[in-house]
């Protein structure tokens, strides 16, 4: 019994043994995989050294060339979209606009409204042309220039000439970035002291060039709106006139007009001297011989005002597309003046002297 009791004791004190061991072996363990992971332990990252002068001198003559590149591809976009909407307005003038301006009822209306406002014209000589000016503008402006505007607006072409500008700088300044070694943080505050858009002193009217290359589509800048209402604010053509070319076409029309009236005026004075059974054959008569004269005309009616139209459209769309203020590439020009001028002054801690020019 004594001897059970010793075995036992024994027993317990070896697994006690055991059990401290292995505690001892898992603590060393332990240990050791912590010595290992200080060993291994990656330093701390250091601050970036700071770009040069120099080498942001070389970045902002690349963002230079960058950006004239950029605009002479917008300028070709812009013309090709402007080409498209001329041909269709050209197209839609020739089918819509023409055959109904010559058609000879049209003609017959237009010849009392030039009546009556040369009736009521007060003294003034241009007045009747004027008014009729106005009228002809609203059927063209519904029968060809809306009708386009739903295939392509010739407004959206300004924002979308300046969207394809942004996205050429932005790939050109990805593959710049590429090239030098630009710590990002110091690129964005780089980039960030350029005002590429700066219209007055709120925030609302300012945007960054880092803003402007990272916020896509850069109409969500909350500049972009009041940089568009700048350029549309007095367009090319005097806001209100008529399309290109109607002035002309409606000051032939109303000399032409008013001298067909006052000829029917004669006439409708023979007519009421003979009485009212031969007067109504006289005015059926004459209007019989102006259906003939009309459709006789039209032909050329037609031709001088595609001429009229076509001479004066082309000069006007000729300014829309090259004003570098309230055209189509305005916007464009605007973002390129802002981003070169500002990049072409000299660079903080730089020497001027050797500086150079971009």
């Amino acid at each position: 019994m004594v001897l059970c009791r010793a075995l036992a004791r024994l027993l317990r004190e070896e697994l006690a043994l055991r059990r401290s061991m292995l505690c001892s072996r898992h603590w060393l363990l332990a240990l050791l995989l912590a010595l290992a992971g200080c060993a291994h332990r990656a330093p701390e990252a250091e601050a970036p050294a700071p770009v040069s002068p120099a080498t942001w001198r070389q970045v902002n003559n690349e963002l230079l060339d960058a950006s004239r590149r950029a605009t002479a591809q917008a300028e070709v976009y812009a013309q090709g979209s402007m080409e498209h909407w001329r041909t269709r307005v050209y197209q839609q003038t020739d089918e819509q606009f023409i055959p109904w301006f010559s058609g000879y009822w049209t003609q017959e209306w237009l010849s009392l409204k030039v009546g009556w406002y040369s009736l009521n014209d007060r003294g003034d000589a241009g007045q009747s042309s004027r008014r009729l000016a106005a009228y002809l503008q609203e059927q063209y402006q519904e029968r060809v220039l809306a009708p386009v505007a739903r295939e392509i607006d010739a407004d959206a072409i300004t924002g979308e000439a300046m969207e394809f500008y942004v996205q050429l700088l932005r790939q050109q300044l990805a593959q710049i970035s590429s090239r030098y070694p630009l710590p990002a943080s110091q690129l964005d505050q780089h980039l960030g002291q350029v005002l590429a858009i700066d219209l007055g002193p709120a925030a609302e009217q300012r945007a960054s060039l880092t803003q402007l290359v990272r916020v896509e589509p850069i109409a969500r800048l909350p500049a972009y709106g009041p940089l568009l209402q700048r350029i549309r604010g007095a367009p090319a053509t005097e806001q209100g006139a008529p399309a290109p070319g109607v002035s002309q076409v409606a000051q032939v029309t109303s000399d032409k007009l008013q001298a067909q009236f006052a000829a029917r005026g004669v006439a409708g004075a023979v007519a009421a001297a003979v009485g009212r059974v031969a007067g109504a054959l006289i005015s059926v008569g004459v209007a019989g011989v102006r259906a003939l004269v009309q459709d006789h005309d039209r032909e050329g009616l037609q031709a001088q005002t595609r001429r009229d139209l076509g001479a004066a459209f082309d000069q006007a769309w000729s300014r829309q597309l090259h004003d570098p203020e309230h055209g189509i590439m305005a916007g464009v020009y605007y973002l390129g003046r802002q981003i070169e001028s500002q990049l072409q002054a000299p660079v903080a801690g730089e020497d001027p002297a050797g500086s150079g020019s971009p």
